[in-house]
C-alpha cells in the first residue's frame, strides 16, 4: 500500500493567529511538524497542504514538500481531499496536524497497521485515542472523549463525559480523542461530499460525521503525541520539551 502524510495547514487561527509560524526552538511549528513526520519514516511520502504562501514558502525554502489549496475549506479533511483528488497512486492517506510539532513513528505505524491483512481490509478510516486520567480534562469540554466497542470500534464522540458515571462503583475509562486520521483515499473523498450531520453540528467534532452516515472508525489506543500548540502557553509547554 501507497502511504501518504498531509499536513493541512491554515494561516489564520482564532485563538492564536499565525501560530504555526511561531518559533519553537529556532523553528516554525509547522516546519517542526514537517519535519518530524517525515523522520517516522513510515510515509511514501509527505506534504503540507496550506493556503499561505508564507507557509508554503516556509516548507519549500527549507528542502520540503508543499502545495497550495485551490480553495477555501471548512476544516483540515476538506484540504486535504482537495490535494489528493487526482492521486489514483495513493492507498492509505494519513491526516497529520499542523500544530503536533512532536509526531512520533509508534502511534503512527500503530494507526497504519489496522489496515493491513484480512480484517483490515475492512477498515475505512481510523483514528488515535489516549487514555484520559485527570478529573479536569474528564469534565473539560476542549477534550474531545470517545466510547469504543470491545473491538475498539468508535461508538460515539463528545465534548461531554462519557460514559457519565452514574454508578461511582463502576470503574470506567475515559478515552480522549487524538485528531491524527488515516483514511482508504476512497472514504476519504467520499467524506467530501457528505453533508454536515446533525450530531456533528451540535459537538463540532467532524468525525462523527462518519458514524452518522454509518462507517465503522478504528479507534487505536496510544501514548500522548506531545503538546498540541492552541495558545501561547502551549508554546511555552512545548519549548520545555526540546
Amino acid at each position: 500500500m501507497k502511504k501518504v502524510a498531509l499536513i493541512p495547514a491554515r494561516y489564520g487561527a482564532t485563538r492564536f493567529p499565525g501560530k504555526l509560524m511561531a518559533k519553537l526552538g529556532g523553528k516554525s511549528v509547522i516546519l517542526r511538524t514537517y519535519e518530524s513526520t517525515v523522520n517516522t519514516g513510515v510515509f511514501d511520502e509527505v506534504m503540507v497542504v496550506c493556503d499561505s504562501e508564507i507557509i508554503y514558502n516556509e516548507i519549500v525554502n527549507n528542502g520540503g514538500k508543499a502545495v497550495m489549496s485551490k480553495k477555501e475549506h471548512e476544516c483540515g479533511t476538506d484540504r486535504i481531499a482537495e490535494a489528493i483528488e487526482d492521486r489514483t497512486d495513493v492507498d492509505i492517506v494519513v491526516n497529520v496536524q499542523g500544530d503536533e510539532p512532536f509526531t512520533q513513528k509508534e502511534p503512527l505505524e500503530k494507526l497504519l497497521k489496522v489496515f493491513e491483512g484480512e480484517e483490515g481490509k475492512q477498515v475505512q478510516v481510523a483514528s488515535l485515542m489516549q487514555v484520559l486520567k485527570d478529573p479536569q480534562s474528564i469534565e473539560d469540554p476542549n477534550y474531545v472523549k470517545v466510547a469504543v466497542d470491545k473491538k475498539f470500534n468508535a461508538l460515539f464522540f463528545s465534548r461531554s463525559v462519557i460514559p457519565y458515571p452514574r454508578d461511582k462503583n463502576v470503574q470506567s475509562i475515559y478515552y480522549e480523542h487524538i485528531g491524527i486520521y488515516a483514511f482508504r483515499r476512497q472514504t476519504l473523498m467520499d467524506f467530501t461530499k457528505m453533508p454536515v450531520s446533525p450530531l456533528e453540528a451540535a459537538e463540532k467534532i467532524e468525525c462523527l460525521r462518519y458514524l452518522e452516515n454509518g462507517i465503522s472508525m478504528k479507534m487505536v489506543v496510544t501514548e500522548y503525541m506531545g503538546v498540541e500548540i492552541d495558545t501561547p502557553e502551549d508554546l511555552l509547554k512545548a519549548e520545555k520539551l526540546l
